[in-house]
């Protein structure tokens, strides 16, 4: 093995010898005859995604542009780069469109904001790596809200993400990509060339990323070349940073495991436009290949193949065209989901606590006491609905339509977060203001659940409880950790043997590196746990590791607050609640209860 790889090193050295001489093709040349798009230079002032930092901008308006109608446009980063002499966008939209190989559309250039200095004594601040080599939604945030509107207020803009492509070079790709990958409601298209997808600042953790997540409707064409950071000397590579021809086909890899529809273009340049200038027409063709046909996700196309592990694919667990639906209104806030034996839904909002029946239907279960107290529910083997509201946990049937039969469980509770009901009865609560954790045991007495001291100590921010199937484990989710903690229900209900167990994929947005930000968390029958994370709901397998990420509902919208399963006859459902909304999509797993208490199989080890 370690030969073969060296021998691919070594033909690389090889080839960055004997690159290709690329050359601009007729695509790339004017020509008379040819209707030519005009193209405008400004300034875009400073605003609040890159305070007191200007963008020198320019929009390319094609001859063809009709001001009545929504017109697609592709945003070029570095954007002077694209306008000059090696890529020549200009003139390669003018024949494109010309041809009918290109809508008419509009393009954007922007360059990278540069922080001007008090004195000229100082250096500026370049903002190059801060804006583009970044996988938070910082830069997408600043398209969005500032550069995007400025050209709108001109022209007529689509709002169609199929009308919407991004373009990035190096550093640039990167920035182009994540831009894409975290407003997927926003851009369907990416042209990444030589794309810096290496260890600079987070990139290089994107094709384990890309595996991991339920692929999202982006349709991406890469260009690298076999000599990019290469030489005979140094055939690994001459960054600290790694090999820019192995990431990319890395890269590469990652979006064809998940689906991706990709194409990479692997020349035999280096670390230049020269490739990516001489190929740009036929590669915008393909970007834009089918046009008006829109941009869905699809499973991988070795799904279809024979030795396919279908096990490892997020699809294993979703269905490709069965998306997340919204149920209801908005409801304010949701802090609780729930559902119980009969496939009914309950949450907890400002107005009161809602059920939601098996066609969707929702109805007010019980009355708020008070609209800003904070309510937890759950579903107890005993059929009864358990609601925790003022510092009291109380239960309902849930038989009737409306909440019925109140019964005391405890009262004089502190601040809890979240709880969780065995068969048996037990109910493990969290105490956020400690924060610990405890249980009322059979005979209604608070105890601690997690003795000071305990070997492995405990979560420091604990956020949601789950039950594993058998009911001999408890989850415990942990807001300021990248680690969810696994504890050992002992036989008098205290928790042991704790471990720091789930290692969660952290948001690129918080500025705390180790605050993962995870909320509500569930299990289903087979021991997988399920944790609602800003990235989606992050699944782990019995093992620990995380396997699969689902997309949230609302793309860039705020945290899950909490998740459940429901089971209608055949089919299980999936729940997510965001931005005080509810959403369900059907799912191929059943989910864990209080009532049916199953041994889960042997992990995967």
């Amino acid at each position: 093995m370690r030969r073969a790889v060296l021998a691919v090193f070594f033909a690389l050295a090889a080839m960055s010898l004997h690159a290709e001489d690329y050359a601009l093709g007729p695509d790339s040349q004017p020509h008379d005859g040819v209707p030519k798009g005009t193209v405008t230079k400004f300034i875009l002032a400073p605003g609040k995604d890159y305070p007191g930092t200007p963008h020198n901008c320019a929009v390319y308006v094609p001859a063809q542009y009709d001001a009545s109608k929504p017109t697609p446009f592709m945003i070029f980063f570095d954007g002077s780069q694209a306008l000059g002499d090696s890529m020549r966008v200009p003139v390669v939209l003018d024949n494109l469109i010309a041809k009918h190989d290109l809508p008419p559309m509009i393009a954007i250039f922007v360059d990278p904001g540069v922080l001007p200095t008090i004195s000229d004594a100082d250096q500026n601040r370049y903002n190059r790596i801060y804006e583009y080599d970044s996988l938070t939604p910082l830069y997408s945030d600043f398209l969005l809200n500032e550069l995007i509107p400025a050209v709108a207020k001109q022209y007529n803009l689509s709002k169609n993400p199929d009308d919407r492509a991004l373009s990035g070079v190096s550093t640039g790709a990167v920035g182009a990509f994540a831009a894409a990958w975290n407003r997927p409601d926003q851009f369907h298209r990416v042209l990444s060339l030589i794309g810096t997808y290496v260890a600079m600042k987070g990139a290089d953790s994107l094709p384990a990323l890309v595996r991991r997540t339920e692929p999202k409707p982006i349709r991406i064409f890469m260009q690298d070349g076999t000599a990019d950071h290469i030489t005979p000397s140094e055939p690994y590579g001459t960054s600290f940073a790694g090999s820019w021809p192995i990431n990319n086909q890395v890269m590469y890899e990652a979006l064809e495991f998940a689906g991706y529809d990709v194409k990479l273009a692997m020349g035999t340049g280096g670390h230049s436009t020269k490739q990516g200038g001489a190929i740009l027409p036929d590669a915008l063709r393909w970007l834009w290949r089918d046009y008006p046909a829109p941009i869905v996700v699809h499973e991988p196309a070795a799904a279809q193949q024979p030795g396919w592990d279908a096990a490892d694919s997020v699809f294993s667990l979703i269905d490709v065209d069965k998306p997340w639906q919204q149920v209801g209104g908005d409801y304010g806030s949701i802090t609780s989901l729930t559902s119980d034996r009969e496939g009914n839904v309950y949450l907890p909002s400002p107005d009161g606590i809602f059920r939601i029946d098996l066609d969707g239907n929702v109805a007010r279960f019980a009355d708020a006491p008070d609209p800003a107290a904070p309510v937890r529910v759950h579903i107890g083997a005993d059929g009864r609905l358990y609601a925790y509201i003022h510092n009291e946990i109380v239960s309902w049937s849930a038989a009737a339509s409306q909440a019925s039969d109140e019964k005391t469980v405890a009262r004089s509770l502190p601040a809890v977060e979240d709880f969780a009901v065995t068969q048996t009865g037990l109910l493990y609560f969290i105490d956020r203001a400690m924060p610990t954790i405890g249980f009322i045991d059979l005979t209604g007495q608070v105890r601690l659940a997690l003795l000071p001291g305990a070997p492995g100590g405990g979560p420091t921010g604990p956020k949601g409880l789950a039950l594993s199937p058998d009911q001999s484990m408890l989850v415990v989710s942990d807001e300021v950790s990248r680690y969810c903690w696994s504890f050992q229900i002992a036989a008098d209900g205290t928790l042991e043997n704790g471990e720091p167990f789930y290692r969660m994929e952290l948001p690129e947005t918080t500025t705390r590196t180790w605050a993962s930000e995870t909320r509500g968390v569930i299990e289903d029958a087979d021991g997988e746990v399920f944790f609602a994370t800003p990235l989606g709901i992050q699944i782990a397998m019995q093992n620990g590791r995380i396997e699969h990420i689902l997309n949230p509902p609302i793309p860039g919208g705020g945290p899950l607050t909490a998740i459940t399963f429901d089971q209608i006859g055949d089919q299980s459902w999936l729940y997510a609640a965001q931005d005080g909304k509810l959403f369900r999509r059907p799912v191929k797993v059943t989910g864990a209860n209080a009532w049916t208490v199953v041994k889960p199989p042997k992990p995967t080890l």
